[in-house]
């Protein structure tokens, strides 16, 4: 499977606006620019999207991982939050950390964390990101 995005950047660093889309249209020429990056401006910008990517993953990861201890999830609920900070060497995503909230009939509280602690390390976007991840999880 190959899955493709496209983005386009016009001007300096700090004065210029940049748009991203997404092959599918579901992201179409979203601006952004160096205040909704750095600044915390109103805004998406690359890190937010990552964020939402390791969110989504990790769900569908968690939702396998319990599906092969058959307990198959009612709800799965992640919120992703990056931690983007200003290094010597410039700046660097060094955190992401998960917030999950699951709803598992049957589910014991010990094979839910050892279903979402395999989930944490397996799903796609945690093998690709090199930075620390950490996760709190509970059953709802």
């Amino acid at each position: 499977m190959i899955r493709k995005a496209n983005a386009v950047w016009k001007g300096g660093l700090k004065d210029g606006t940049g748009t991203v889309s997404v092959a599918s249209g579901v992201i179409t020429n979203v601006s952004y620019n160096f205040s909704q990056r750095f600044q915390d401006a109103p805004g998406t910008n690359p890190e937010e999207l990552i964020a939402a990517a390791h969110a989504a993953c990790f769900a569908m990861a968690l939702s396998g991982e319990l599906g092969k201890v058959s307990l198959p999830p009612e709800s799965i609920e992640t919120k992703a939050t990056l931690t983007l900070e200003m290094l010597e060497k410039g700046p660097t995503t060094t955190k992401i950390h998960l917030d999950v909230v699951a709803k598992v009939p049957g589910a014991a509280a010990d094979a839910f964390m050892k279903a979402a602690e395999a989930a944490k390390t397996t799903c796609p976007i945690s093998r690709l990101l090199h930075t620390e991840i950490t996760m709190d999880a509970k059953l709802a």
